[in-house]
């Protein structure tokens, strides 16, 4: 059996393909090694998906993309963590850009964005992806991101710069106060996590002059700080897009994308679908050449 994840700084999808019984779909917190230890990830797994579990006496392969994974440190972490669950299966560990790679391209050149709790862009050249200076993480990066809005719309609530209806329903919705924010953003850990969770918010107020503010400008500085800066030819390749940001907001994100002459391809609310057909396929054709 082949199993497949994806995991970003908030959840991980797994997808499992039985022979029986075809795919079974699970689900667990984000897997990010950046902020949990090898051992953190074994307990996660164990505890949260002990049904996935179960099957380690016959899986073979495992195919885990993640935020976080982009260096071999962190590959290691994470690969230790599985086979400590998994210990007769074939482990590999990339970055989730390169699942998104293969979810949207496939096997064409195109560049490849990730517009979720964080936000991220690569190169793909039909083969392996090419990381740009970006991915920078939320305190320095992360345009146009689920975090990047949370903080946003937060600032200006606790600034008293939201309009005042939208500043008293935001209130009832997550009652924020300076302590708690600074409790959870500074010293729990996940705090990108944290502020993404207020980007939920926007789809509430999308109609209003303050929330479309609020989105073409998080949008408009992904696409000028991550696309155009970083790319001086970036009309020549189609620009594809992966995350919940990206998808619910994809009306807009297609507008920007549009007055900016970015050419835009798939958007994607989440990669493993068309991740687990890529490596499916994949591992199908590596075994016919043997």
């Amino acid at each position: 059996m082949i199993l497949v994840a994806d995991s970003g700084s908030s959840k991980t999808d797994w997808l499992l393909a039985t022979p029986a019984d075809g795919n079974k779909a699970f689900k667990c917190a984000g897997l990010n090694p950046y902020f949990l230890t090898e051992k953190e990830i074994t307990r996660i797994i164990q505890e949260q998906l002990p049904d996935m579990v179960a099957y380690a006496g016959d899986v073979t392969e495992i195919y885990f993309f993640g935020a976080g994974c982009s260096s071999p440190d962190r590959h290691e972490i994470v690969t230790n963590a599985i086979s400590t669950l998994f210990p007769e299966a074939y482990v590999s560990v990339d970055s989730d850009l390169l699942a998104s790679a293969y979810a949207t391209c496939g096997h064409e050149k195109g560049f490849c964005c990730v517009l979720g709790t964080g936000s991220n862009i690569s190169f793909f050249d039909g083969e392996d992806i090419h990381d740009g200076q970006h991915g920078l993480g939320y305190v320095l990066g992360d345009e146009g991101s689920g975090t990047w809005f949370g903080k946003a719309l937060l600032t200006d609530y606790l600034y008293e710069l939201m309009p005042a209806d939208i500043a008293v329903n935001f209130g009832k919705a997550f009652n924020p106060t300076k302590e708690a924010v600074i409790e959870n953003v500074y010293r729990k850990p996940r705090g990108n996590a944290y502020l993404a969770a207020f980007s939920k918010f926007l789809s509430e107020i999308r109609s209003t002059d303050y929330g479309q503010n609020i989105l073409r400008a998080g949008l408009q500085e992904f696409v000028d700080t991550n696309i155009k800066q970083s790319y001086p030819q970036y009309d020549r390749f189609k620009c594809h897009f992966v995350g919940s940001i990206a998808y619910v907001f994809a009306d807009e994100l297609k507008s920007i994308c549009r007055d900016n002459g970015v050419h835009v391809g798939k958007i994607i609310r989440q990669p493993i679908n068309d991740l687990q057909e890529f490596i499916l396929k994949r591992d199908a054709a590596n075994q016919s050449l043997l």
